[in-house]
C-alpha cells in the first residue's frame, strides 16, 4: 500500500492549510484544545473561538485556575459545551498529574478526562510527531475510497479498519505523524462527504471507488443532523442566554427563549444535570460556578 503515500504527502506539501495548532511553533497545549473544538465542528468556526481561547488560558494551569463556568463562556457558540467541561476537567488533571505539562504518552493522554482512543493519538502524532493510527471521519472516507472502493465507511470503527489503517501507516514515526494529517487534510478539502474532487485527488489513478465507477453507498441512508424546533436548538437557546449575561438569569426569562414548557423545562434539567447550568435558588438560573 505504500504506493499512496508519496502522492499523498506530496500533495500535502502544497496544499496544507496554515493552521495554527499545525504551526511549528504551536504547543502541545494548542494542539489539545485544537482537537477537542474540532469534534464535529468545522475549522472555520473553531479558528477564532482557538485563539481567543489560547489568549486567554495560555497553559492548562491557567484554565485549571478559572471556574468551569468561564469555559463554558468561552466556547461560545462552537456547540456540544460538555467539551468544554471536559476540556477544563483535563486540564485540572494535567496541572495535578503532570505538572502542568500535556503529557507525550499515548497512555497519559488516554487517561485524561475526557480523551479517548482518537484524541490521544491525534494528540501524540501531531504535537509530538509520535507513531498512531489517527482514525476520524475524513480519514475513514479516504481509505473507504481509496482502498476498499466504498463510498463511505461503516458507522461506527470496525476492527478491518483500524488493520488496514496500521497496515497503511509509514513506519517512521515523523513520517507516520505527517502522513496522519495528510490523509485528514485530503479528505477535508478533497474527498469530502459531498462532491469529492476526485479530477484534482493525488491519489484518483489508484483508488478503488474511482475504478469501479464511484458506486453509491449501499448501506443504510446516512442521515443529517435535525436542528430546528430540536431540543438541541432548545438548550443552545438557554445556554446562549446564560452565556451572555453576567451573574443568574430569572426563570421568567428562560421562559421567554424557548415557548414549549413541556420541552424547555427537559431541556433545562438536561442542562442541570450535565452540569451545564446551575440553579441558583428557586427560580434563577447561571452557568456553573
Amino acid at each position: 500500500m505504500s504506493d499512496l503515500h508519496d502522492p499523498v504527502l506530496g500533495w500535502y506539501d502544497e496544499h496544507a492549510r496554515e493552521l495554527p495548532w499545525r504551526s511549528p511553533s504551536a504547543s502541545a497545549w494548542s494542539v489539545m484544545v485544537s482537537e477537542f473544538m474540532l469534534q464535529q465542528t468545522p475549522v472555520a468556526r473553531v479558528l477564532p473561538v482557538h485563539a481567543a481561547w489560547l489568549d486567554r488560558w495560555p497553559t492548562p494551569a491557567a484554565l485549571a485556575a478559572e471556574s468551569t463556568g468561564e469555559a463554558v463562556r468561552m466556547w461560545g457558540r462552537l456547540g456540544y459545551p460538555r467539551r468544554a467541561l471536559r476540556l477544563h476537567a483535563a486540564a485540572t488533571a494535567i496541572v495535578a498529574d503532570h505538572g502542568g505539562e500535556v503529557p507525550a504518552a499515548y497512555g497519559d493522554l488516554l487517561a485524561l478526562p475526557g480523551i479517548g482512543d482518537y484524541t490521544a493519538a491525534a494528540i501524540a502524532s501531531f504535537a509530538f510527531g509520535q507513531r498512531h493510527v489517527v482514525l476520524d471521519t475524513n480519514v475513514r472516507r479516504v481509505f473507504a475510497r481509496a482502498v476498499s472502493g466504498t463510498e463511505f465507511p461503516p458507522a461506527s470503527v470496525t476492527r478491518a479498519e483500524r488493520d488496514l489503517a496500521t497496515d497503511l501507516l509509514p513506519t517512521d514515526a515523523a513520517t507516520a505523524a505527517t502522513w496522519a494529517v495528510a490523509v485528514m487534510e485530503l479528505g477535508a478539502l478533497v474527498c469530502t462527504a459531498r462532491d469529492p474532487r476526485c479530477d484534482t485527488c493525488p491519489i484518483a489513478d489508484r483508488c478503488a471507488w474511482q475504478a469501479a465507477g464511484r458506486p453509491a453507498h449501499a448501506g443504510p441512508p446516512r442521515r443529517g443532523q435535525a436542528w430546528d424546533g430540536t431540543d438541541r436548538q432548545c438548550r443552545g437557546r438557554i445556554m446562549a442566554l446564560l452565556r451572555d449575561a453576567e451573574g443568574s438569569v430569572p426563570t421568567s426569562r428562560i421562559h421567554a427563549v424557548w415557548p414549549d414548557d413541556t420541552q424547555r423545562e427537559r431541556c433545562l434539567a438536561g442542562l442541570v444535570a450535565d452540569r451545564l447550568v446551575e440553579a441558583v435558588g428557586p427560580s434563577a438560573y447561571a452557568l456553573p460556578s
